[in-house]
């Protein structure tokens, strides 16, 4: 699925305007542009909209951005901790070693989006719709996908630790490589799920998993 996924339709950055941030406002429209090197507080908006805008070194803190709309974006190195993006639409997006600890996107829709080298630990994507969506070398220590669509998702490397993932259907979902001592699943869930001959402990006594042995590799 890795080449399957779109990136962001960003050509040439040097074609972004820089452009500082202060407010925002509800349907606000924001694109073709570089945001870097700021802060954004204590925002309140519904409906924001990014289109072709990458964000660098920003931090956004004490806000609420509901329903946010993200298409051809990419966020490197920045701080989007506890910042409320529920029910947001990310498409064609990319994160890139940045904080997501404890930020809330539940009920969010993911298409063609990769999350690099990030901390999202506590982050909540609880009733999540994921179609094309690819963690990679991410730490995700309790992070929340309960009753999320899992469809086309994919963890590489990641910590997983004591996610939840309770009501999401985990068949042909490949955790081999990734790391965890216990999960929060629901067992009729785990069917077809791919873990590694180690992970199969973290599940002693379940049923329907598909184990992966190094000659499978």
């Amino acid at each position: 699925m890795n080449n399957k996924i779109a990136p962001p339709k960003i050509t040439e950055e040097n074609a972004l305007l820089p452009q500082q941030i202060h407010t925002l406002q509800s349907k606000e429209e924001i694109s073709h542009c570089l945001i870097s090197d700021s802060l954004i507080e204590y925002q309140e908006a519904d409906r924001v909209s990014f289109d072709k805008v990458i964000f660098r070194n920003v931090t956004v803190t004490e806000s609420t951005l509901h329903a946010i709309e993200l298409t051809d974006v990419i966020f490197e190195n920045c701080d989007l901790s506890n910042v409320n993006f529920s029910d947001a639409f990310v498409h064609r997006t990319a994160f890139r070693n940045c904080k997501l600890i404890g930020t809330d996107f539940s009920r969010g829709r993911f298409q063609n989006v990769r999350i690099v080298d990030c901390i999202g630990d506590f982050a909540s994507f609880r009733f999540g719709k994921f179609k094309g969506t690819v963690f990679t070398n991410c730490r995700l220590v309790s992070s929340d996908y309960y009753q999320a669509e899992l469809t086309h998702i994919e963890f590489s490397e990641c910590d997983i630790d004591q996610a939840t993932l309770a009501g999401c259907r985990l068949k042909e979902i490949d955790l081999s490589d990734c790391s965890f001592t216990g999960l929060h699943v629901d067992i009729e869930d785990l069917a077809g799920c791919i873990i590694s001959a180690e992970q199969a402990a973290s599940f002693a006594g379940l049923l329907g998993l598909v184990i992966k042995t190094d000659t499978d590799l």
